[in-house]
């Protein structure tokens, strides 16, 4: 079992359109740092984002803000937290080691990450991660110390491929 597996394989299943991106992407994509959060870019239309946040409220998850999450999915109060409240992400938590951020504010959009995403299998899922180039521009604009370790290991997983 991996994590989240039963968000990953609910998004399967109810076709809902999102790419991995953040530290889980890095290691997916061949890098071994630590990590517990699943950050992901979906399309933001209003019906995607409604069933992400019914799977991810059936599955226990909750959020920090006192607001409604179904929020997420009305276009205007999305450019609002956006443009007023500087929103990047929206975050659901379960517990400690379970969070899920939906980036909502990205310098990729996600039919860009979607066009070039690669398509890993883990287990029996196969999981739609941002291309190492796009998950490099993504890193770039955020510039935290993680990201910037992030940045060295993305260049050097790349450069390895190129190699084969």
């Amino acid at each position: 079992m991996i994590i989240y597996e039963e968000i990953l394989r609910a998004f399967q299943k109810d076709k809902v359109k999102y790419v991995i991106v953040g530290g889980i992407a890095v290691n997916l994509l061949g890098s071994l740092r630590s990590t517990a959060d699943l950050d992901i870019l979906v399309e933001m239309s209003d019906d995607n984002l409604k069933k992400v946040v019914k799977i991810l409220k059936k599955c226990g998850y909750y959020v920090k803000q006192p607001i409604d999450p179904l929020g997420l999915a009305d276009k205007k109060i999305r450019k609002d937290w956006i443009s007023n409240k500087h929103m990047k992400a929206f975050n659901f938590y379960k517990d400690v080691l379970k969070e899920v951020d939906l980036i909502i504010d990205s310098p990729i959009s996600f039919e860009k990450a979607r066009k070039t995403a690669l398509h890993i299998k883990a287990g029996n899922i196969s999981l739609p991660v941002i291309s190492i180039d796009n998950l490099l521009k993504m890193k770039r604009k955020s510039a935290r110390a993680v990201d910037k370790f992030d940045i060295e290991e993305l260049k050097r997983i790349k450069s390895l491929r190129k190699k084969k």
